[in-house]
């Protein structure tokens, strides 16, 4: 009964490993698919659900380096009605709060949204007062446009953060 059970158990697990591994051949396949079918900037700076698709697309090819379970990604909203105008600030808080307490090496804070200037204005005041070399370790993506890299490039510098740009 023995030599039993242990059999039947040496069946299970080769089963779940020839699974696994016809499991692995169908996500290798799903991949690609998805890396062929790669979206494109949405031209609705409101449509939230595909920014949010865009942009997540963009940190998936970014996250590189990073040793965290997951990135702290924030997208900041366009437009300037009262309700956008107080998201954005709390969302400014949010992160002031995180530059405060600092970041572990290995994690990576991300910023995007559809109006670059805004993302940019955000990720700049929140980072403006941050401890020279305190995110050593630390990435830092901003997506948006060209012209804002140079100023949130300036304000990263000295906490020795590893900037990435990416241009959309």
């Amino acid at each position: 009964m023995r030599k039993l059970t242990l059999i039947a158990t040496a069946l299970a697990l080769t089963g779940c490993l020839a699974l696994s591994a016809c499991n692995k051949q169908g996500d290798d396949q799903q991949q690609a698919t998805q890396q062929t079918a790669q979206l494109t900037k949405p031209a609705d700076p409101n449509d939230s659900k595909a920014w949010g698709a865009y942009l997540g697309q963009i940190v998936q090819a970014n996250m590189q380096g990073m040793s965290a379970s997951q990135p702290y990604a924030y997208m900041v909203p366009a437009g300037d009605s009262d309700d956008v105008k107080d998201s954005r600030d709390r969302q400014l808080s949010n992160v002031q709060d995180t530059v405060a307490r600092g970041v572990l090496p290995g994690n990576m804070l991300v910023f995007g949204g559809p109006d670059s200037g805004k993302t940019a204005d955000l990720l700049t005041t929140a980072f403006k007062d941050a401890k020279p070399g305190s995110f050593k370790g630390v990435i830092v993506l901003f997506i948006g446009d060209k012209a804002d890299e140079q100023r949130v490039e300036d304000v990263l510098k000295p906490t020795n953060a590893t900037i990435r740009f990416v241009q959309f």
